[in-house]
């Protein structure tokens, strides 16, 4: 079963966003939003979770289109389990596809994991195997989605606490052939490779060795918490603080080398007052700022 799927036959790009800093769309912040002064630099886009979204009208539909008419939409999912044995959620792809049809985002994403099987819905996103039928499985599952949507899609990789023994593939291996297989493209979670790469030891910076830039249709920055245990630290990815240093420096690297990419600050958990989410955008901001005028320079 290890063939090609429909890779190609989307020539769209991965999104219509641009090359700047977003936030993370939170109920608390929707009337800022939307009265915020241009002069105090509001975002330049905005992200929704769609499964927020998936009520047939009411208060939800109506803030969200009031957004939509002033900043682009991004939707991130987090509830197709693309990776549950008996295949993606049919009821979760419907509802996404008729969110979609409503209010055309300018880009649409998923998780590299599963949450959900025949019988139980989990509040995870738990990771999948990186094995050959895995790959096979997940594969199909993308695609199914893209020819559903007529468009690609971003995965997402994951923040992980384990690893499963009988891997064939490696993080970006994997990602690499799911990419090549299905046209997909990668929504690149620094704060999870720092995550990841801290819990089970591996090096950050050869994780993104093997990323190939052009897969990147978006960043994610976020901070994590952090459990002190005899064994050592635990890293926890709960979006509940600031920027940490190290997925700043990352970030800060990889648009340098590679140039500017849509990027956002997600803060799902003790979600702070609004300058204070919007100082991490600006500070984003003012990163991809710089990367820009780098490759400016060197064009000309």
């Amino acid at each position: 079963m290890d063939q090609l799927t429909n890779a190609g036959s989307y020539q769209a790009p991965f999104s219509t966003l641009s090359p700047k800093a977003g936030i993370g769309l939170k109920p608390q912040h929707y009337d800022i939003i939307l009265n915020v002064d241009p002069i105090m630099h509001p975002p330049a886009w905005v992200e929704v979770h769609p499964q927020n979204y998936f009520c047939e009208g009411g208060p939800p539909h109506r803030w969200l289109s009031a957004v939509a008419e002033r900043y682009p939409l991004s939707f991130h999912s987090v509830g197709l389990s693309l990776g549950s044995a008996d295949g993606l959620i049919a009821d979760q792809l419907d509802r996404l596809a008729a969110l979609c049809d409503r209010y055309q985002p300018a880009m649409v994403s998923d998780h590299l994991s599963f949450s959900g099987n025949a019988h139980d819905r989990f509040a995870d996103l738990l990771p999948i195997p990186y094995t050959f039928e895995a790959l096979d499985h997940f594969s199909a599952q993308v695609d199914r989605v893209q020819q559903r949507l007529g468009r690609q899609m971003l995965i997402e990789n994951p923040s992980c606490y384990v690893a499963y023994a009988d891997n064939d593939y490696s993080e970006p291996e994997f990602l690499a052939h799911l990419i090549a297989k299905t046209g997909c493209g990668l929504l690149l979670d620094i704060n999870n490779v720092v995550v990841s790469t801290g819990n089970l030891g591996g090096n950050p910076g050869a994780w993104f060795a093997q990323v190939d830039p052009d897969w990147v249709g978006e960043i994610h920055l976020a901070g994590h918490a952090t459990e002190l245990h005899d064994s050592g630290p635990l890293y926890i990815d709960d979006h509940g603080s600031p920027v940490g240093d190290l997925a700043w420096t990352l970030f800060a690297e990889f648009v340098s080398n590679h140039g500017p990419k849509p990027t956002l600050i997600e803060w799902d958990t003790n979600t702070p007052a609004y300058p204070v989410y919007m100082a991490e955008a600006h500070k984003a901001q003012a990163i991809l700022d710089r990367a820009l005028e780098r490759h400016d320079a060197v064009a000309a």
